[in-house]
């Protein structure tokens, strides 16, 4: 992905911030030399324009399975753990409003508009040299790069300014466009920009590899988007986190004192969000085939590979039907992944928790406490596996497996079988594996891959089952049932993991209070969910496990309402009570020894509780919730840059529920 050599010189780079209302002329795009190419010479070929684009793919977040991102990826959720427990999402008062910064940022939005500004009246009038079906395609990819930038201030502040087109550096007319627009409002444009980019995109990927969008990635997109705004509006109606309701913030400006809803009620947008969801996704879902899965873990290098399990670990995904955009690495141009996802590395630091792993059925379609279910408990890892659905057998490590199969010797850190021991906080070890289940989806076995700590392991965007999985939700949210489609698309995904096809049968034998102890999903608002929604809820973590998609469904789902009152104690695998504790030198386990301690008690819980061993973690009595943090809140200096004479209160950019107006202080509710 190169950078554009562009000097837009003489237009000033303007965000409703602090920082775009002091003069700043400068470049958005680092590039050299400065004075390559003019404003008035640029944006006028094809060549141009699918530079521009493809510069701003780095707007993309690749998780690459291990990363350690709150909001974007799956750590810190009841999925996924790390080694480092300072996190105050979870610790109501550690999480504070700040002075600056933030998500309240404009910058990613400009470049875009800056795009359409400079092309699109040069492109009606025929202007912009080269293939037209391709600029239509580059015109598309920003289109939709501006809807996934907004998506993402969606989800993180809700309602937001729309802004279309570069803004001049004044403060009156700066302050004007910091209007907030409701949240639904903001999904409503979200999805314009992705109809126009399925419109000018081409079907196929234009550089044929998948490096680049194409018009089925628009289609899923808008499905993700419709899915998460209709759930959102339905869980959280009747709060002050919807337009309209009680205490919503924007009903004390008077540019949305009247609002209201283009469908004439909550329920009309609720009802429009799906019907969009559900259109897109089947468009999306029925465009692709799902990838085999043999259900074998390949442990020699003379074995076949398993497709299912290699899509996520290949350094070229482009084969893959299923795999609609990826990142690709390659050494030779220095583009590579650091620490990122490769089997050959030394523990991941990044672990799923026992609630991800108990949430796995078995193979007869039976969750691990049901009576005739085959389920051979979890004394140890080997135990834990058996009779498991495919998707765990994969992607949860055994000791004594072979992580590399291709070695070549070049790796620095290669571990060619996965240790007896997880190496968890125990004595002067640096902890590797911090819930003791060390997770493999997405691991090459090459080592070649892999040099000083770099590999070229690509990296999954965009997966085309999520479009199935987003159809049998909005199926079921909009009718209360599921149709045919819905119970082709749920039997497919099941099957393909090993797991009996009956869905009903899972749902006959689910006990919710029982899944409740190590799912948020099964919450909604507090309150539990029906089975049949849970289970759905079920497939979607199971099949997108460390995808970095958990904590936007959780938030969506209004899933942490509980932990208000009730906190969370997130563990790991059974240190005590079975075999495991013997794996380690016995004096190297000290619990209850205050700093001293390596472990958790076992008087307090047979499984590890790795962010409960000291007394010193910030999260040491269970993860909390505070509701304001469904939404993160905006930095003070954004209302006092846009106000009058400092009165906060003048701004048009009004703070969100339950977070105060005073910078470094925590939420009020």
């Amino acid at each position: 992905m190169k950078k554009i050599p562009i000097n837009p010189s003489g237009f000033v780079m303007i965000a409703i911030s602090v920082l775009m209302l002091s003069a700043c002329t400068k470049s958005f795009l680092d590039q050299q030399p400065q004075s390559s190419i003019s404003p008035e010479n640029y944006l006028n070929d094809e060549s141009h324009l699918s530079a521009y684009s493809i510069n701003l793919y780095s707007l993309f977040q690749t998780p690459g399975f291990q990363q350690t991102s709150i909001t974007d990826f799956d750590n810190a959720t009841d999925n996924q753990a790390n080694i480092y427990n300072n996190n105050t999402l979870y610790a109501p008062g550690q999480y504070k409003v700040g002075q600056d910064g933030g998500v309240w940022d404009f910058t990613d939005i400009y470049k875009c508009n800056y795009f359409f500004v400079n092309v699109l009246s040069k492109w009606t009038a025929g202007k912009i040299t080269g293939n037209q079906d391709n600029i239509k395609h580059y015109i598309g990819e920003v289109y939709f790069l501006r809807a996934y930038v907004y998506f993402k201030r969606l989800m993180a502040v809700g309602d937001f300014p729309i802004v279309k087109t570069t803004l001049p550096d004044n403060k009156e007319i700066l302050t004007a466009a910091s209007k907030r627009s409701p949240r639904n409002e903001v999904a409503r444009f979200i999805l314009s920009d992705l109809d126009s980019a399925t419109l000018l995109m081409k079907e196929i990927s234009p550089d044929g590899r998948k490096n680049r969008l194409s018009r089925i990635c628009s289609r899923l997109f808008s499905s993700r988007v419709a899915l998460f705004e209709a759930t959102w509006l339905k869980h959280f109606k009747g709060t002050a986190f919807v337009p309209k309701g009680p205490e919503w913030p924007g009903a004390g400006k008077d540019y949305n004192a009247n609002y209201s809803f283009p469908s004439g009620s909550i329920e009309g947008e609720i009802d429009f969000f799906l019907g969009e969801a559900i259109k897109n996704a089947k468009i999306a879902a029925d465009a692709i085939t799902l990838t085999t899965n043999t259900g074998h873990l390949q442990q020699d290098a003379a074995e076949a590979i398993n497709p299912y399990y290699d899509m996520f670990a290949q350094t070229d995904m482009s084969k893959y039907n299923e795999v609609l955009l990826w990142r690709q690495y390659d050494l030779a141009y220095g583009n590579t992944a650091v620490n990122g996802n490769n089997e050959v590395l030394q523990g991941s630091r990044v672990n799923i928790t026992r609630g991800m792993v108990d949430c796995f059925l078995m193979k007869n379609g039976l969750p691990v406490y049901s009576a005739g279910s085959g389920y051979q408990g979890d004394d140890s890892t080997h135990a834990v596996r058996i009779g498991r659905d495919d998707r765990l057998m994969l992607f949860l490590k055994e000791q004594g497996q072979k992580n590399v199969l291709y070695f070549s010797g070049q790796a620095t850190s290669a571990v060619p079988i996965q240790p007896v021991s997880p190496i968890i906080n125990y004595g002067n070890v640096t902890r590797a594996s911090v819930t003791g289940y060390d997770i493999r989806k997405g691991l090459n076995f090459d080592d070649a891959t892999c040099i000083n700590n770099r590999n070229t392991t690509g990296s999954m965007v965009f997966r085309g089952v999520e479009a199935l999985l987003n159809y049998i939700e909005a199926c079921y949210e909009k009718n209360g049932s599921l149709d045919a489609t819905a119970a082709s698309y749920w039997q497919t995904i099941r099957g393909r993991a090993g797991v009996d096809p009956d869905f009903n049968k899972t749902i006959a034998a689910t006990d919710m209070s029982k899944e409740a102890l190590n799912d948020w999903g099964a919450y909604s608002g507090g309150s539990l969910v029906d089975p049949t929604l849970y289970n759905i809820r079920r497939e979607r973590r199971c099949e997108l496990m460390a995808e970095g998609l958990r904590f936007m469904d959780l938030i969506r789902w209004r899933a942490m309402d509980q932990m208000t009152t009730t906190p969370y104690h997130l563990e790991g695998f059974k240190l005590w009570g079975g075999t495991i504790d013997k794996w380690y030198p016995q004096d190297k386990l000290i619990y209850n020894a205050g700093t001293n301690s390596t472990v958790s008690s076992p008087s307090t819980s047979l499984y590890l509780r790795p962010f409960e061993i000291t007394g010193a973690e910030i999260v040491n009595q269970g993860f909390r919730w505070a509701m304001a943090h469904y939404l993160s809140p905006i930095a003070i200096q954004h209302l006092q840059v846009s106000s009058k004479n400092g009165d906060i209160s003048s701004s048009p950019i009004y703070q969100n529920p339950y977070w105060p107006t005073v910078a470094g202080q925590g939420a009020t509710r």
